[in-house]
């Protein structure tokens, strides 16, 4: 058994292969960027109004001024403004050149063509040309999540295709004969499969689709199967149960002779101990604990950093600081223990956890702490970070 930070160590030593595809900027939520994004346009590309009103020349103080043109946005500026004029201007549309202050249309009164300032809001209300982004910046880096804000300020650029890292082809697995699909009758002895479902959802959070193998039931040439059916079709194997020590646990022996190398079999981490770690190659294989909160815990501890990885970004998990509301204790300290809390107005709830297996512990959940090896309690009103979920 090794300990959480052993194995973290030998996942960040694992170099993933990465490769480049180029995409629409349509279709790159969530996607890694594998290019800077360098800006061949100052943004905003001329000076622009920023609110409804009238451009004028800010040293003006005549009484009225004459409106002599109507710009909308997209149209450009046709007259220029003397001493006593003005053009009436909309939000976004370009400014004339020798104006240099737009008196918003709240603080005017306009009748038959003439325009008389009731307040100075003593505003320029002006976004100037370069003044976001300027031709030649590097607007994002290479390894860049993209998020919505991302799409956004690329489209703003005028670029529609990107090169970005592709994604790892992902396959699930779930062993177990007890195991049914939901949706079908239950009978004594028998559970519903969660695991394939929730490991599912939680890469589909990331932005990756995942490929079903189905329940494999705990019969060794069954799992060997179909576990060398997935070697061709998938970059990344999760495996969900069988991988502990019990007479029906086959996958370790299972992935060793089919050569995948197996870096460690079990970390010192509650939920969560009987966690491997494979590789074939290129090719990656984490073998989970079939109860769900373990499945849960390890995809956020050691799965997620690492895909991010492969997917060329530098992941680092959210933590917020939070005060202990109430005394937490444990019996056994060997392991480093993770537990569902929730975390609210800067306070840690401890929620009712009865183990791995209770999953529904998590729907109340927005966070895990984590107690550390060798530690036997937090105390009410101990500061403690806690990792979002």
């Amino acid at each position: 058994m090794i300990q959480i930070e052993e194995a973290e160590k030998i996942l960040n030593n694992v170099e993933p292969q990465k490769l480049i595809e180029k995409i629409k900027i349509k279709d790159s939520l969530n996607r890694v960027l594998a290019q800077d994004i360098i800006s061949k346009i100052d943004m905003p590309p001329y000076n622009k109004s920023a609110m409804d009103g009238y451009a004028i020349l800010s040293g003006d103080d005549s009484e009225r001024f004459k409106v002599i043109e109507v710009i909308a946005a997209g149209k450009v500026p046709k007259k220029e403004i003397k001493k006593g004029e003005c053009s009436k201007i909309m939000t976004g549309a370009i400014v004339p050149e020798e104006a240099d202050k737009v008196v918003i249309k709240e603080k005017t009164k306009e009748k038959e063509g003439l325009v008389r300032i009731i307040e100075d809001d003593g505003l320029v209300n002006i976004c100037y040309a370069g003044e976001d982004i300027k031709s030649g910046d590097k607007v994002l880096e290479c390894g860049a999540k993209i998020r919505a804000s991302e799409v956004g300020i690329i489209s703003s650029l005028g670029i529609d295709s990107i090169n970005v890292y592709k994604n790892p082809e992902v396959g699930i697995l779930t062993t177990g004969s007890e195991i049914i699909e939901p949706g079908k009758e239950l009978l004594k002895g028998q559970i519903y499969n969660s695991n394939a479902y929730s490991i599912s959802a939680q890469f589909a959070q990331i932005g990756i689709n995942t490929k079903y193998g189905g329940v494999v039931p705990d019969i060794r040439e069954k799992t060997r199967e179909k576990i060398y059916d997935f070697f061709y079709k998938v970059d990344v194997l999760i495996i969900s149960g069988g991988v502990s020590m019990g007479d029906y646990d086959y996958v370790p022996g299972v992935l060793e002779d089919l050569g995948v190398k197996l870096h460690f079999t079990k970390v010192a981490i509650k939920p969560g101990k009987p966690t491997l770690f494979g590789t074939m190659g290129k090719k990656i294989f984490f073998g989970l604990p079939g109860n769900p909160v373990s499945t849960f815990v390890i995809f956020e501890v050691f799965i997620k950093p690492f895909i991010y990885k492969m997917m060329g970004h530098k992941y680092s998990p959210f933590f917020v600081k939070g005060i202990m509301r109430e005394d937490f204790r444990r019996e056994k300290t060997k392991r480093a223990s993770y537990i569902p809390v929730n975390y609210r107005d800067g306070f840690v709830d401890i929620i009712e956890y009865h183990g791995s297996a209770h999953l529904s512990s998590l729907s109340k959940a927005n966070a895990l702490l984590q107690i550390p090896r060798g530690v036997k309690e937090i105390l009410k009103g101990t500061n403690v970070n806690v990792r979002q979920i």
